[in-house]
C-alpha cells in the first residue's frame, strides 16, 4: 500500500482474478519451396495473399499430337523438377488450412539445391509462430538430400520444442504400386532414429482434382502448322511454311516516293515497301498476287492474305510471326481444335505429396475438435484418389516397424467413403510415450502456452503468493482441457496435478539461486487406434 501524505480521497484497483493461460496457436505451418517472386519470408492468409506476395505457379508445357481437328496423345514435357509450392499452398488451403508461412528458396529461374533449404530452415527457425514444418518442395531433390533436410527439420522440432514437422515419402514418377516396399524402405533407412517423436510421414503421393497452370504459347501441337501474324486489324495476314530454323521476321518500309508495294526475301525474312499512308491490305495482297504470278520470283514460303476487309493502311515496322505450332496461334483460326485442346488440358490432374494436404487436415481438426483428436480417419479434398492402393496387409508394414519402429501413415481409398487419412503415429512408432501424433502436439501446446503464460513470474518474488499464482493459473487451464475431452481421466485429479512450493518441487537451495520449478503431470487422451469388437453364441435359454 502506498504512503500518503496529503488528505483526501484516494481509488485503489485490487485485481481479485489471477492471471490465465492462452492457448497458443496449433497449426500454423511454414511451406519451403520456390516461388515465381522470392526468395523470402511471409505470412499469408489465404491464396490470394500468396499470389500478391510471391506470384503465380510455374507454367507448365504441353506437346499435343493432332489430326486434322482431332486431339490425340497429350504429353507434359517438364519430366525434371517440378515447382510444387504454389499447388500444395492451394490443396492445403482447399482442406481447411488458414494462416500460413511461405518460406521462398528462391525463384522458377534458379537450379533447385539443398543448401536453399537449409538457408531457409535458418529463416523459420528465428519466427516464433509456426508450429508445422512442411518441405514441400524438397521431395524433388536428390534422396540423399532431401532425407537430409528431414533430418534438420527434426532437429530444429526438437531444439525448439514448438512445432512439429510433416513429411512425405519420396515417390518417382510413374512408379508401380510394386515399389511401396522399396520407397518405404529407402526412406525408414534414411531418416535416422534421432528425434522422431517430432514428425510423421505420410504414403503416398495423392491424384488431385488441381489442373496444370499454362500459357497458349508453351502448348506444341505436331505436326507443327504453318508460323503467321496479323499485322494490323484490316491489313494483311503474314504466313510461313517454309524450312524449320529462325523466326521468321515481316518487315514494312513505307516510304513516299514509292508508286506500287514490292517484296524482298531473305533468311526467312520478308521485306515489303509500300507508299507511306496511301497502301490499303488490299493492294498489298493484290500486288503480292502479282508479284507471285511471276516464274522468276520465288516466295521461299511465305503467303499474304487479306486480314479482315483489308482496307486499313500498312504502317512502317517489324514484326516477328507467331509459331503456328502453339495453341495461341489457333485460338482465332480453329476455334473447334482450340476448345478441344483446352478441354483435354483441364482434364491433366496434377499430382501431389500428401503433406499439405495433411497440414490443412491438422489446421481444420485443431479448429474443430482440438488438436488431441487425431487428425486420421478425414476425407482429403480434391483428391481423385491416391496414386498407388494400399490394402490392410500393405498398411501393416507401414503402421508397424518392428526393426525401428518408424511408422508410416497410409492414405488410403474406401468404397463410398473417398480419400481418408488412415494413420496417426509419429516416427517414433514402438515409442509408448510419444507413439500417436495428437499425444506429441498436445503435449507441444500445453508446454507453450504455459512457458508463455509464467513469463510473467520472472523476478517476482519467489514466495508462497507467486507459487498459488502460478499453480491456480495452470491447474485452470489444464482444467478447461479436461472438460474439453483432451486430458483422459473420470475426474481432474485423476487427470493431471500441478506441484510447485518449498519441500515439494524446490529446495532452499534453489530459492536461493533463483529457481521456482513447477512440476506438471498429464494424462493425455489417446486414439483409439484399434477398435476390437468380440461376438459370441449366446444359447438358447427356454
Amino acid at each position: 500500500m502506498p504512503a500518503y501524505k496529503t488528505p483526501g480521497v484516494y481509488v485503489e484497483e485490487i485485481s481479485t482474478l489471477p492471471p490465465s493461460v492462452a492457448e497458443v496457436s496449433t497449426a500454423i505451418p511454414a511451406f519451403f519451396g520456390y516461388t515465381e517472386k522470392g526468395p523470402h519470408v511471409a505470412r499469408v492468409s489465404t491464396l490470394l495473399d500468396y499470389e500478391e506476395t510471391f506470384g503465380g505457379p510455374n507454367p507448365a508445357t504441353f506437346t499435343i499430337t493432332t489430326s486434322g481437328d482431332t486431339v490425340g496423345e497429350v504429353a507434359r514435357d517438364d519430366e525434371g523438377f517440378q515447382f510444387l509450392l504454389y499447388y500444395a499452398v492451394s490443396h492445403y488451403f482447399k482442406n481447411g488450412g488458414g494462416a500460413c508461412y511461405i518460406v521462398s528458396v528462391g525463384n522458377y529461374g534458379d537450379t533447385p539445391a539443398k543448401d536453399d533449404f537449409e538457408a531457409g530452415l535458418d529463416a523459420i527457425e528465428k519466427e516464433d509462430e509456426p508450429t508445422l514444418l512442411v518441405l514441400t518442395d524438397a521431395v524433388n531433390l536428390d534422396a540423399a538430400d532431401y532425407h537430409s533436410l528431414c533430418q534438420d527439420a527434426l532437429a530444429q522440432s526438437r531444439k525448439l520444442g514448438d512445432r512439429f514437422a510433416i513429411f512425405d515419402v519420396q515417390m518417382a514418377e510413374g512408379e508401380s504400386e510394386d515399389s511401396l516396399s522399396t520407397d518405404v524402405a529407402a526412406f525408414r533407412q534414411a531418416i535416422g532414429t534421432s528425434n522422431l517423436m517430432y514428425g510423421a510421414a505420410y504414403y503416398p503421393y495423392l491424384q488431385t482434382s488441381l489442373s496444370y497452370d499454362y500459357e497458349e504459347t508453351g502448348v506444341t501441337l505436331l505436326p507443327p502448322p504453318p508460323w503467321s501474324k496479323e499485322l494490323a486489324a484490316n491489313t494483311i495476314k503474314v504466313t510461313f511454311s517454309g524450312s524449320i530454323g529462325s523466326t521468321p521476321t515481316a518487315q514494312i518500309v513505307a516510304t513516299a516516293d514509292a508508286t506500287t508495294p514490292t517484296f524482298a526475301i531473305a533468311n526467312r525474312s520478308i521485306t515489303i515497301t509500300v507508299k507511306e499512308g496511301a497502301t490499303t491490305g488490299a493492294a498489298v495482297v493484290e500486288a503480292w498476287n502479282t508479284w507471285k504470278a511471276d516464274n522468276t520470283h520465288d516466295p521461299k514460303g511465305f503467303s499474304l492474305t487479306v486480314a479482315g476487309s483489308g482496307t486499313a493502311n500498312l504502317v512502317a515496322g517489324n514484326v516477328d510471326l507467331i509459331p503456328g505450332n502453339t495453341l495461341a496461334a489457333i485460338k482465332s483460326t480453329n476455334t473447334a481444335l482450340y476448345n478441344q485442346i483446352k478441354a483435354r488440358l483441364a482434364a491433366e490432374r496434377i499430382i501431389l505429396p500428401p503433406s499439405a494436404a495433411v497440414a490443412g487436415i491438422y489446421a481444420s481438426v485443431d479448429r474443430t475438435r482440438g488438436v488431441w483428436k487425431a487428425p486420421a480417419n478425414v476425407s482429403i479434398a480434391s483428391a481423385i484418389g491416391p496414386v498407388t492402393k494400399i490394402t490392410n496387409d500393405d498398411q501393416d508394414n507401414l503402421n508397424v516397424d518392428p526393426t525401428a519402429g518408424k511408422s508410416i501413415n497410409a492414405i488410403r481409398a474406401f468404397t463410398g467413403k473417398g480419400t481418408l487419412v488412415w494413420g496417426s503415429r509419429t516416427l517414433a512408432g514402438n515409442d509408448n510415450e510419444w507413439r500417436y501424433i495428437p499425444v506429441r502436439r498436445l503435449f507441444i501446446l500445453i508446454e507453450e502456452s504455459t512457458q508463455k503464460a509464467t513469463s510473467f513470474a520472472v523476478f517476482e518474488p519467489n514466495d508462497m503468493t507467486t507459487w498459488l499464482k502460478v499453480k491456480g493459473m495452470i491447474e485452470s487451464f489444464l482444467y478447461g482441457l479436461w472438460e474439453r475431452g483432451a486430458l483422459a481421466g473420470s475426474a481432474p485429479d485423476a487427470a493431471y496435478y500441478v506441484n510447485v512450493g518449498l519441500g515439494k518441487t524446490m529446495t532452499a537451495q534453489d530459492i536461493l539461486e533463483g529457481r521456482m520449478n513447477v512440476e506438471i503431470g498429464i494424462a493425455a487422451s489417446r486414439p483409439a487406434e484399434f477398435i476390437v469388437i468380440r461376438f459370441s453364441h449366446k444359447l438358447q435359454e427356454a
